[in-house]
């Protein structure tokens, strides 16, 4: 069955251990996902950033603790999926450009907290693919839209991410008042998502006064243009779930294309 493309804001590594209407919301999200379980996930995640684009070739992906200073709770946590070296082959065939990693990267925090959550049994084979630095975002888009003939070949593909990710004005409580200009940002770029205003998240969400306080860095705002490039104008758009953590965190997650 054609499988849906997901962005999820996965926003501070604690959220993979926690308990939270986010957390349960992930994981009902998951279970309704596996009445037409995927053959495969492919990650793009905000964590893998890279010059040229690569995908994981690996029959056994490490759990990768990319951060510091978190409890040893968070540093035990090891999520065992496979890997898929058949996978892999098809996204290269589907984009030669892509090279292989096959021993340096592995499952970062942008993948695996979000999946244990989706998917706690860790049976489904998880890829990742990096994020060119190099690339342009229209180029973002178009390997997006390369991707999209994965999904009618079982592929579910996952962007991780946050709309608004400034960590620099960031509340240490998670429950602070969000900042204004971090709803309105939300609220404007969720809106153009709903239009799928491609052309419009192009020119101003990174650009404008308030793309630039919602993603000073684009790390976090690129994985976005892989799930729109991966959509098409049929696929019913979903909102998951909707929350401004620590007043600068946007955990705002979609779907498109889930029946």
């Amino acid at each position: 069955m054609r499988q849906p493309v997901l962005f999820i804001g996965h926003g501070s590594p604690m959220n993979a251990i926690a308990d939270t209407t986010y957390t349960q919301t992930l994981s009902k999200l998951g279970q309704e996902l596996m009445q037409a379980p995927p053959r495969a996930i492919l990650v793009v995640s905000a964590h893998w950033l890279t010059r040229g684009t690569f995908v994981t070739r690996m029959e056994h992906p490490k759990t990768i603790h990319d951060f510091g200073g978190f409890p040893k709770a968070l540093f035990d946590v090891r999520y065992p999926a496979p890997g898929s070296l058949e996978i892999a082959d098809l996204i290269q065939t589907t984009i030669p450009k892509v090279d292989f990693d096959e021993t340096e990267w592995g499952l970062d925090h942008g993948t695996w907290s979000v999946l244990r959550h989706l998917f706690p049994q860790a049976a489904i084979p998880v890829l990742q693919l990096s994020v060119s630095m190099t690339d342009s975002p229209a180029e973002h888009v178009k390997l997006g839209e390369q991707l999209k003939a994965l999904r009618s070949q079982g592929v579910l593909i996952l962007s991780s991410g946050n709309l608004v990710h400034n960590l620099r004005q960031i509340q240490w409580d998670e429950k602070a008042k969000p900042h204004d200009w971090a709803l309105e940002f939300d609220q404007w770029i969720a809106e153009k998502i709903s239009k799928r205003n491609v052309a419009a998240i192009l020119k101003e969400g990174l650009t404008s006064s308030l793309g630039r306080l919602a993603s000073p860095t684009p790390d976090h705002f690129l994985p976005l243009l892989y799930t729109l490039g991966a959509s098409d104008s049929k696929d019913e758009l979903k909102t998951e779930y909707e929350e401004m953590q620590n007043a600068s965190i946007s955990m705002r997650s979609f779907s498109l294309g889930r029946n």
